[in-house]
């Protein structure tokens, strides 16, 4: 009951009204009866000193008659007051206002020596007619004679007016304390009404619902608390509109980064895993009501379970996965800690660097290469022309074979340096094509013309089949020539005496395809994938003894693909190489 605060109000409302009444009427009830007794006790001195002891003043104490004659000339007195008088020797009433007076014992006379005696003889608070205020006066008249003067006024009268004033009281009390009730429970409802309005707001904004205003309907303490939840509402849904945007941000931005990501707790349990991480990983799915970080991250590296980056005493750090795929990660952590820079988790980035890898072993494989394709000539022209210092020059024939072989290596060298500066200009795409529109039927009949002495060298038997039709094309037509050259070129050295090249043309979705295919040696399946990398060659030394450089294919995928098209090749060792060429058709019409 009392866990309300109404029921708390109204009761202590209650308590409050209820002492503050009861002390109020003990308080006025024992004024009243003090009141009325003082004014009993100062009526019988008036009495006595005002009336009667000048009535006897000159009377004859011991003449009983003349005192009672005189006593009873006294004017009336009020019906609640009394004068006997008393012989002094034998206590004896001698004369009375009243003829019914009863003598007062020896015992409420024991102190008459004193000159005034006042005795009260009521019976506890009783209100009957025993309930009487006592004076006593000893007087002594003209004549030296000495007299009990002894006054009564009975207080029943005034007893039955307090008992209707406490009845009347407690009337009052209980009809203010039914009043203090009713207005306790109205100012309690007003004032817990309120209350439970905000509560129940409160209850709807824990429910995840903010929408929730309280009406203001006083400008006091309540009022005021009402307006400070409505204040409290709106910020409340502003921050936390504010925190659901940005983390659907950070999510958003968690999920699409192309790093893999997966964050901790010190136990073990998943905090927040993306999709990159999951497909990194090939996992199928992840446990998130287990601590499942070591068995996942474990069996790719020990250095990455919890208690080894523990044991290491280091905020970050990273360590290098290799997957089955031969996929290559670099696996970055870092401590996962709140405001007190406490450690909470740990949180690990992972990168595929497997592009990297490859990139950086080609590019020192291409230094290496680049060093080893530069220091073979330049060892040969060096070693030759010191030998021609040292004599050789003198015998012609030596020095015509040593200058013709010096030639030889400086045009080598001259080749791949070109080829490197137009690779270069290719990544950079400083390169300008001469842009112009011309028939490829028309462009590998030329080539064919250009290659027919090598072809004849060779006696390989020559297959073309062309379209026909006027396929036109928009681009260099110089570079798509060296592209088409350098692969009919190749046909023709890897292709032995007396083989088969064809060389096909075809329209497919507005597209020429290009195809040259060969019976020649072929090229061994493990190669097929990294025949258009720089630098790159099958047969090492053959192809050196040949003269190439190993940059021809790579350069003509660079002009291919910057043209819009694409260059392939398929190849089985023994049965030959097929390289397909497809461009996009120029469909404009010539005015």
């Amino acid at each position: 009951m009392f866990k309300s605060i109404r029921s708390k109000i109204i009761v202590i409302y209650f308590l409050l009204v209820f002492i503050a009444m009861a002390i109020v009427g003990v308080f006025m009830i024992n004024q009243f009866e003090n009141l009325h007794i003082n004014t009993a006790t100062n009526t019988l001195n008036r009495i006595v000193n005002n009336i009667v002891k000048p009535q006897i003043s000159n009377i004859d104490f011991n003449n009983y008659d003349d005192l009672r004659y005189e006593i009873q000339k006294i004017p009336v007195l009020p019906g609640d007051y009394e004068i006997l008088m008393i012989d002094t020797n034998n206590y004896k009433i001698v004369a009375s206002t009243k003829s019914d007076s009863r003598l007062i014992g020896r015992d409420a006379l024991n102190n008459l020596n004193k000159e005034v005696i006042s005795n009260s003889s009521e019976n506890g608070y009783m209100k009957d007619e025993h309930t009487v205020k006592n004076i006593g006066y000893i007087y002594k008249n003209e004549k030296n004679q000495t007299i009990i003067i002894y006054g009564k006024a009975y207080l029943a009268n005034i007893y039955e007016v307090l008992n209707e004033s406490e009845k009347i009281f407690l009337q009052a009390i209980i009809m203010a304390l039914i009043v203090t009730v009713i207005l306790g429970f109205f100012i309690s409802k007003s004032i817990t009404n309120p209350i439970k309005d905000v509560t129940s707001k409160a209850s709807q904004m824990a429910k995840g619902d903010f929408e929730q205003k309280v009406d203001i309907k006083s400008d006091d303490e309540i009022g005021q608390l009402g307006e400070m939840f409505n204040y409290l509402t709106s910020r409340l849904k502003n921050t936390l509109d504010e925190i659901s945007s940005e983390k659907s941000k950070l999510n958003a931005i968690i999920n699409q980064m192309g790093d893999g990501l997966i964050a901790v707790d010190n136990e073990g349990y998943i905090i927040h895993v993306n999709p990159t991480f999951i497909e990194m990983l090939r996992i199928n799915q992840i446990d998130t009501t287990k601590p499942v970080y070591d068995d996942i991250v474990g069996k790719y590296n020990k250095n990455l379970t919890l208690k080894c980056i523990k044991n290491k005493n280091i905020s970050q750090g990273s360590e290098i996965i290799k997957l089955e795929n031969k996929d290559i990660l670099r696996a970055n952590f870092v401590y996962l800690k709140n405001e007190k820079e406490e450690v909470k988790g740990l949180i690990l980035v992972l990168q595929d660097i497997t592009e990297h890898e490859k990139l950086d072993n080609m590019r020192k494989e291409f230094v290496a290469n680049v060093s080893h394709e530069l220091k073979t000539p330049i060892t040969t022209i060096k070693s030759y022309t010191e030998t021609l210092l040292d004599g050789a020059m003198e015998d012609n024939e030596i020095c015509s074979s040593f200058l013709s072989v010096i030639d030889k290596e400086s045009d080598r060298m001259a080749r791949l340096v070109s080829d490197l500066l137009e690779l270069s200009r290719m990544d950079h795409k400083k390169n300008n094509f001469n842009a112009s529109r011309f028939d490829i039927d028309n462009l590998i009949k030329d080539i064919v013309n250009k290659l027919d002495i090598s072809f004849k060298e060779k006696k390989h038997i020559l297959k073309i089949k062309l379209c026909d039709k006027n396929i036109m094309i928009n681009g260099d037509k110089d570079r798509i020539e060296q592209v088409i050259q350098n692969i009919l070129t190749n046909a023709i050295k890897y292709t032995p005496d007396s083989g088969i090249i064809n060389i096909n043309t075809k329209e497919y979705n507005e597209q020429v395809v290009i195809s040259i295919k060969d019976n020649g040696i072929g090229i061994p399946k493990k190669d097929v994938s990294r025949i258009f990398e720089r630098f790159y060659r099958v047969d090492k030394a053959r192809s050196r003894d040949m003269g190439g450089t190993g940059l021809g294919l790579s350069i003509a995928k660079h002009i291919i693909e910057q043209h819009g098209g694409d260059i392939s090749v398929q190849s089985e060792v023994g049965k030959g190489t097929e390289f397909k060429i497809k461009l996009p058709m120029d469909k404009s019409v010539d005015i």
